[in-house]
């Protein structure tokens, strides 16, 4: 894998993380909520115009593209184990942005993964 294809794919990874973090800032800030008859319109508008579950929406546009970029240079079956890379940034930014725990099985987890990812980028 070159640096150009891995750049593709470590992008779409970050943008596919970033999206995450930012709805969950978002619903954040929206609260709790259920869909029903008699608040869809209301929830439904402030979900729409909440900024950060806007902007986490328009970096899983841009991650749809940059990952067809990635897919045209890389083999799927090396480049979709590589989208768990998120799974890592994202426990790592909600312990820190959101105060999620990150306790020691969720931290051997993610030992897991950086060796697995280690391992697919290797063969």
């Amino acid at each position: 894998m070159n640096a150009t294809s891995f750049s593709l794919l470590m992008t779409g990874v970050m943008l596919n993380a970033g999206a995450q973090l930012l709805l969950k800032a978002g619903t954040n800030s929206v609260g709790v909520f259920e869909f029903s008859r008699d608040n869809i319109v209301p929830i439904g508008w402030k979900i729409a115009t909440e900024p950060h579950i806007v902007s986490g929406l328009a970096c899983y546009v841009i991650s749809v593209v940059v990952w067809i970029m990635a897919l045209s240079r890389v083999e799927v079956s090396v480049a979709y184990p590589l989208l768990s890379v998120g799974y890592v940034v994202n426990a790592i930014a909600a312990w820190y942005l959101f105060g999620e725990a990150l306790t020691p099985v969720r931290l051997a987890g993610i030992g897991v993964i950086i060796v697995g990812v280690c391992l697919v980028t290797r063969s």
